[in-house]
Order: C-alpha cells, then sequence, then structure tokens
C-alpha cells in the first residue's frame, strides 16, 4: 500500500462514514463497511484511478448496499421498533443545516422505508449532489434508470419528510425545561414542553425494557415517561448533548448510562422523542462522530 492510496483513503474515511451511516442507519456496519473498503482500495492499481474520492465512494455504496439487503432482512424480525444507531456529533454538524437534516433520527427513519436501491440513489443525489453517471457506476444502473429511480425516491421521501427544525435557542430553552421536568419527574412540566401530537419511539432491542410501538400524545408519553422512572429508585441525570445534528440527553440512572434520546422540535414543542437503549447501539456515545458532506 503506498502512501499515496493511504492518504486518500484518510482524506475521505469521514465521507465514506457519513455515506454509509445514511444508508444503513448503523454506525457498527458502516465501520465494517470502511474496513472492506480499505481492503478493497489497498489491492487497487491506483495508475487506472482518475478521482480517488469518486472510486472510494463506488466501492463504500457497493458495499453498503450489499449489506443493507441483508440487515434489511434482520431489521424486519427486531424486537419493537428499530431505531437508528444514535451518535453524538460535534456542534458545527447542527450548524450545516443540509448535513443535520440527513443524519436526523427522523429523516434516517423515513430512508428506511426506501428500498435498498432507492436509498442509495437517493443519499448520494440527494445529499451529497453525485452526478447521475457516477450514482449509475456505484449501484449499477443506467443513468437513465438512476434518474428515474431518483425521482421515486425524492417524491416518497418529501411526502413523509418531517417539518423544518427551529432555532438553536428556541431549541436549547425547550430541551432544558424537558429535561428538567424529567429530571424531577414532574408530569406538568413534561406536559407543557410536549405537543398534543407527540411521539415516542424506544429501542430496546429485546435486551431493555422499551415501548414495543409507537406512543402517542402527550399524556400518554408523559406517563410512560414517569411509570418508566417510577419504576426504579435511582438518580435520574441527564446530560445534553448533540444526537444527530440535533438536539439530544444522555440519560443516566445512578451514574450508568441508559441510553440516548435524541429530540425533534417545531413550534416551540417537542414533537418526536426517540430514545434508544439497545447497549448494542450505544458505543459510539462516548465521543463525537466526525460527518460531512464533502
Amino acid at each position: 500500500m503506498s502512501d499515496h492510496a493511504t492518504d486518500a483513503f484518510v482524506v475521505h474515511r469521514n465521507l465514506l462514514f457519513t455515506v454509509a451511516y445514511e444508508m444503513l442507519g448503523s454506525a457498527a456496519d458502516a465501520e465494517d463497511v470502511l474496513q472492506e473498503t480499505w481492503l478493497r482500495w489497498a489491492d487497487i492499481d491506483l495508475a487506472q484511478v482518475r478521482d480517488p474520492r469518486a472510486y472510494l465512494v463506488r466501492i463504500t455504496t457497493r458495499l453498503s448496499l450489499n449489506r443493507l439487503r441483508t440487515v434489511k432482512r434482520r431489521r424486519e424480525a427486531y424486537v419493537g421498533p428499530w431505531l437508528p444507531e444514535p451518535l453524538l456529533t460535534a456542534p458545527d454538524v447542527a450548524e450545516d443545516v443540509e448535513l443535520a437534516e440527513s443524519v436526523s433520527m427522523a429523516l434516517m427513519l423515513v430512508l428506511e422505508t426506501l428500498a435498498p436501491t432507492e436509498r442509495a440513489v437517493f443519499v448520494l443525489r440527494e445529499v451529497f449532489d453525485f452526478g447521475y453517471d457516477e450514482i449509475a457506476a456505484a449501484v449499477g444502473k443506467a443513468p437513465a434508470a438512476v434518474r428515474q429511480i431518483a425521482h421515486r425516491a425524492r417524491r416518497h421521501v418529501d411526502a413523509r419528510r418531517p417539518r423544518a427544525a427551529v432555532s438553536a435557542g428556541e431549541t436549547r430553552a425547550v430541551l432544558e425545561s424537558f429535561q428538567r421536568a424529567l429530571e424531577s419527574r414532574d408530569l406538568q412540566g413534561l406536559l407543557d414542553v410536549l405537543a398534543p401530537d407527540v411521539v415516542l419511539m424506544s429501542d430496546g432491542g429485546g435486551v431493555k425494557q422499551a415501548a414495543l410501538r409507537p406512543v402517542t400524545g402527550a399524556d400518554k408519553i408523559s406517563r410512560f415517561i414517569l411509570g418508566g422512572v417510577g419504576r426504579t429508585e435511582a438518580a435520574v441525570t441527564s446530560v445534553p448533548t448533540v444526537v444527530n445534528g440535533g438536539p439530544g440527553l444522555v440519560l443516566y440512572l445512578d451514574g450508568e448510562l441508559d441510553g440516548v434520546m435524541a429530540v425533534r422540535v417545531e413550534a416551540g414543542r417537542i414533537t418526536g422523542l426517540y430514545y434508544v437503549r439497545n447497549p448494542e447501539k450505544l458505543t459510539h456515545v462516548e465521543s463525537e462522530t466526525e460527518l460531512t458532506l464533502r
């Protein structure tokens, strides 16, 4: 492996991880894809490569597609709702509106409803702005077919895409109110900050207790949260953070990590709560993950 090949991979590593993560919704699977990409890249004759970035994205996309087809079948047998693996992201991700939306829990769940090739085409075109010819080479389709797939996928996502998020200041104030109500077990405080049609999804993976289907409505969710907290005498503490480019909390019971909650805020109220308790999905919450669209 030449220094030039190593340098090219290192330069584009964060981009490749972001592509794989947006296609798979799993940091663990994305890391595996990057390892395989590196092994493939090591065998390439670089004299035949005009554009290392495009070539590496092509390898990553093909490997991610293969893995996505496998994990989709596995997720159909998942216990309860399946949520993407949460990532702690740097504040600059939240400031990049396009990147923050593309990795948000809300949009990642919409991407889960696409077929594997549709998801790959949507991610490469709408998120990373690759040309149709480049995408065609990555997914093994003709450019004309890729255009049709992109149009179909865009229409599908636009019909389900969450509304635009609010300002950082408003988000922070709402998150602080929710955090206070949660830690003090204040029912009225929770009702005040939750939108009437708020939805809670919790992912325990069959290992940790979680709701087996989404919970809807401020009253039900408030009582669900306080009921869960009430079953333990442990002290509940939470740390505000940036989860998948948006507001979130890392929750602890008596100082032990319990889970990560991503929070969706619209019009001054919380409209979505995504709580991941599955221990297998909490391996990327000790440090920030670098993401990029370039």
